[in-house]
């Protein structure tokens, strides 16, 4: 008997769970929207470099130092006392003389490199950043990286226009099927809104009374939002 009222209990609540779920469920459509937003660049960050060497490190990282604070005269007499400047990479090697018998390397020396960045916000400005380093004694012009100040407002943009498509896309979709969105369930963003930024490699040029063509092209700033819309059938 005990038996029997444990398994008639057990179905009720079965069917009661179930009865649950059903009433629990939704019907959902998923949809993407993605944009790209074209920005003008407004910031340039310049690596200039100077690579020395000698046979003893201490003559290697002295010749450095003087080298490059000559450049950096240059550059502040240029741009300016206020011109954004820091270091990015430092680094002292020793260099090997390698022979063909297939002897043990021998030490010949020892390279010192360092390099730093100068940050303009005046794009008319990066071929004098690269003309007057390379006049003053920079034998490393490493790259070249275009940007925006304000990022966030270009990114906020995208992630608007994105989300605006996706739920335009879902009211479409909704409508071809005969239901209606009745409320958005869940928001994802697809991905970093990530900010393009050509590099242009180089090596120092020889001197030359003719400015360094640069041309900073524009920047993609891209976005991709995900919803998942519930939906009803129209009244």
């Amino acid at each position: 008997m005990k038996i029997a009222v444990a398994v008639f209990l057990a179905c009720c609540m079965s069917h009661a769970f179930a009865q649950q779920s059903a009433a629990a469920a939704v019907s959902s459509i998923r949809v993407t929207g993605t944009s790209v937003v074209t920005a003008k660049p407004d910031r340039a960050q310049v690596d200039v470099g100077v690579v020395t060497q000698a046979p003893q490190s201490q003559a290697a990282t002295s010749q450095n130092a003087r080298q490059l604070d000559m450049v950096l005269v240059a550059l502040r007499k240029t741009l300016g006392s206020g011109v954004d400047v820091k270091t990015t990479s430092y680094s002292l090697n020793p260099t090997y003389q390698y022979h063909p018998n297939g002897d043990q390397p021998t030490l010949s020396g020892y390279m010192a490199t360092n390099v730093v960045r100068i940050t303009v916000d005046d794009l008319s400005k990066v071929p004098a950043v690269i003309d007057t380093a390379a006049h003053a004694g920079a034998n490393q012009i490493q790259s070249i990286q275009f940007t925006l100040r304000d990022q966030q407002a270009v990114r906020a943009q995208a992630l608007r226009e994105a989300a605006a498509r996706a739920r335009a896309e879902a009211d479409t979709l909704a409508g071809a099927l005969g239901l209606k969105v009745s409320r958005i369930l869940t928001v994802e963003e697809e991905g970093p809104a990530a900010i393009p930024r050509p590099q242009v490699m180089m090596a120092a040029k020889a001197l030359s009374d003719t400015a360094t063509p640069v041309q900073a092209g524009d920047l993609e700033v891209s976005a991709t939002v995900s919803l998942l819309v519930e939906v009803t059938p129209k009244p």
